[in-house]
């Protein structure tokens, strides 16, 4: 078993006197406190928040600005070209503008760069064949806070620009060490993490902002809200898809394009769903996470995204069909890909002093680019340190980081901005380009200004409270779906207990990673538990150790039409 540090959380509140006011168990207001959900009307959001208590678009700085140039490009017949970007939110933000720009009568078209041959975002190349091509509006998505010298390009090449993006802004730091943030010269810049905005949520998707913009579009143009009903669906996607903290607006925005999911009639998104083998009705978050979402992501690793954008855009179920099946075959292949290249990435750790390093900088020459980030993750789940994938490319080095909570990575990359030819990104994730000559200099700079402590390189686990599995109840676990949607931000709710004893523990499955057994608690309970994880592992823990400490999930086993309380173990000591 990897070292692994439990914690309880602690956080206090008048817990009954929540459940008193919205009529829930005291271990639901509990959960939800933990969740950092404080106060009244905060409380009555997180459980029952609909569209009503969105935020307006208009509050978001440089947006109404941006909806009334886009307003009159549409009039004037300006020629509009949308930058997306190759992953699964830019794919979703790039079919919520094109179908709304076109939707509103404009001359638009978008382009969505090639992994390999474009990188991340507005490029040179890119700017210069808009111009080639007679563009007069540049709009991106999912991208362009970074972009300030391609659009200061595009605008001597007699183009105007509207950025809408999610990232984290630029910034240089002076001599005195304060930051001096860069914004691209656009007629607007719209990203909810500018540091002069005044939105009351920062946390949106790219699919996110670019849907504000088109509501308020919408409402202009005389639409109305249907800008909800059109395009919640791709919004919600692309959110946990690009897995964003569920919390506050996006917990509203999952749940209701989860709720038009389960009723899609979209032929692209009807027809990844069926061909996945799931039902539409039965969607959760899970599924978007790890079903269709790599499927999405796959055309943009493997091949191309706007194979993934004509699906979406796809206007009947005969045109959509041989798409979706591509995608299926094309995230076999990756998922295959990715197999082999985690197992040599953790070859090569083991196998050198990369071992001892506390930021990972793992050079594989012969990598697929796209593989990048994916293998970056891995890493950094199985050594829990922050991990950086880079491959050569004909452009040089490129690469991907995935980190882990204590370690902001972009923030260390600025650091280092010196030795990357660019790069981008987010505290828990990055991309970088680099000469081949600095990797091994990146290395060496993350690693000695990093200052994470042993502490911050051991897992940690955060268990809601400390609950007997007596306590547990079918009423209870149906209360606690008032919680959903789970995921990033907002955890499934976990509890712990000791002093249990595992009673004839069974193991199942072709890879021997299911166990079923009963767990008896110190007054005789006798209950029934399952274990995913190396099932011969804990089996042999179980037989020397006649009493166990275990976090754990309850939930109830439907199972050939029972309906069992059943506790899922997350880990065990």
């Amino acid at each position: 078993m990897n070292e692994e540090r439990w914690m309880v959380a602690a956080k206090k509140a008048d817990f009954r006197k929540i459940a008193g006011q919205f009529h829930i168990d005291q271990v639901t207001a509990r959960l939800i406190r933990n969740r950092d959900v404080i106060g009244e009307e905060a409380v009555e959001k997180y459980l029952h928040g609909g569209r009503e208590d969105l935020y307006p678009p208009e509050a978001m700085k440089n947006l109404p600005e941006a909806a009334a140039l886009l307003k009159q490009a549409v009039q004037e017949e300006t020629r509009i070209r949308i930058i997306g970007d190759y992953d699964i939110d830019g794919i979703m933000s790039s079919c919520i503008l094109l179908k709304a720009l076109r939707g509103l009568g404009a001359r638009v078209d978008v382009r969505i760069p090639e992994r390999l041959r474009d990188g991340y975002g507005l490029n040179e190349n890119l700017v210069r064949q808009a111009a080639a091509d007679g563009i007069e509006l540049l709009l991106t998505c999912d991208n362009g806070i970074a972009a300030a010298d391609q659009i200061a390009l595009a605008y001597r090449l007699g183009m105007r620009a509207v950025v809408t993006d999610h990232h984290e802004i630029p910034f240089r730091v002076d001599g005195d060490g304060k930051r001096e943030y860069i914004l691209p010269p656009a007629e607007a810049v719209i990203d909810p993490k500018r540091k002069d905005e005044t939105y009351p949520f920062p946390g949106l998707c790219g699919a996110a902002v670019a849907w504000k913009l088109v509501d308020f579009l919408y409402r202009l143009c005389g639409r109305g809200d249907a800008a909800f009903g059109e395009f919640i669906e791709y919004v919600a996607i692309a959110t946990v898809g690009d897995v964003m903290e569920l919390k506050d607006e996006n917990r509203i925005l999952v749940r209701e394009g989860l709720r038009a999911l389960h009723r899609t009639q979209k032929p692209g998104l009807l027809e990844l769903i069926l061909q996945n083998q799931l039902e539409p009705e039965n969607l959760d978050v899970y599924h978007i996470g790890f079903i269709l979402g790599p499927c999405l992501n796959a055309s943009g690793r493997l091949d191309t995204a706007a194979r993934a954008l004509r699906l979406m855009m796809a206007g009947t179920r005969q045109e959509a069909a041989p798409l979706a099946q591509e995608l299926i075959e094309l995230n076999a292949s990756r998922k295959e890909m990715t197999v082999k290249g985690e197992e040599e990435a953790v070859h090569m750790v083991e196998e050198s002093d990369l071992v001892h390093d506390r930021v990972l900088v793992v050079f594989m020459p012969d990598c697929h680019e796209s593989l990048a980030g994916i293998i970056a993750g891995r890493l950094k789940e199985h050594f829990y340190r922050p991990s950086f994938v880079l491959t050569r490319t004909a452009d040089g080095v490129k690469g991907s980081g995935r980190s882990i909570e204590a370690y902001s990575m972009y923030e260390e990359l600025c650091r280092c901005s010196d030795l990357l030819t660019k790069f981008g990104g987010h505290p828990m994730a990055a991309g970088i380009s680099l000469p081949e000559e600095n990797v091994g200099l990146l290395r060496e700079r993350l690693n000695r200004l990093c200052t994470l402590t042993q502490t911050d390189l051991t897992p940690k686990i955060v268990a809601d409270m400390a609950m007997p599995f007596s306590y547990v109840s079918p009423s209870l676990i149906r209360e606690m779906d008032l919680l959903k949607p789970f995921g990033n931000g907002n955890p499934k709710p976990l509890f712990a207990q000791r002093d249990l004893r595992p009673c004839s523990p069974r193991v199942f499955g072709k890879n021997r990673n299911v166990v079923k057994l009963q767990m008896a608690d110190a007054g005789g309970r006798r209950f029934d538990a399952v274990y995913f994880g190396d099932g011969e592992e804990f089996v042999s823990y179980c037989r020397t150790h006649p009493a166990l400490s275990v976090l754990y999930a309850p939930s109830i086993d439907t199972y050939m039409g029972r309906n069992t309380l059943q506790m899922t173990i997350r880990s065990y000591r």
